[in-house]
């Protein structure tokens, strides 16, 4: 029979290890994991409205993750935001790319979407992406659609009572 001290032994090699691995797994599925910053290359973009976005977001091309938001500030002079874009050298994009913030499924986590553009030459370390589209904010859009719901209603509601006179 095994001592006890035996036993104690490999239960605490064995919650170290659990602890590591759930570390790691956290770390990988938060986007968090150190990246090398010498295989990228920053551009940036302004957009109207960002909507949820968040740093560490990804930037997709053709739902392909090309880089992340490394950063997000507001641009006091226009009251835009300034969104600082951390690209994979693998990936170079025409200078007449456009940028988008889109949403992952209905309510899913918010991103940048790159759209390649015909130019032959392309974006440089330090350029900025100059044909964005905002993010759509849901509550916006729903509060449009009661809006235009409403003033259909009161339409229908006048155009009914004249033709009842």
């Amino acid at each position: 029979m095994l001592k006890r001290s035996t036993i104690d032994l490999w239960v605490g090699i064995f919650v170290a290890i659990g602890i590591a691995s759930v570390a790691f797994l956290s770390l990988k599925v938060a986007n968090l994991a150190p990246q090398s910053a010498d295989k990228s290359y920053e551009l940036y973009a302004d957009f109207d409205n960002i909507g949820g976005l968040k740093v560490k977001a990804p930037v997709k091309s053709s739902g392909v993750v090309v880089g992340r938001v490394s950063g997000i500030a507001l641009d006091t002079k226009r009251y835009v935001a300034h969104v600082t874009l951390s690209m994979d050298t693998r990936y170079a994009f025409s200078r007449d790319t456009s940028a988008e913030i889109l949403t992952s499924g209905l309510l899913g986590e918010q991103y940048v979407g790159l759209t390649q553009g015909g130019d032959p030459e392309n974006l440089k370390q330090g350029d900025t992406i100059t044909l964005t589209s905002s993010a759509i904010v849901l509550e916006q859009l729903i509060g449009k659609f009661m809006t235009s719901f409403a003033e259909k209603g009161a339409a229908g509601d006048r155009h009914d009572s004249s033709a009842a006179q």
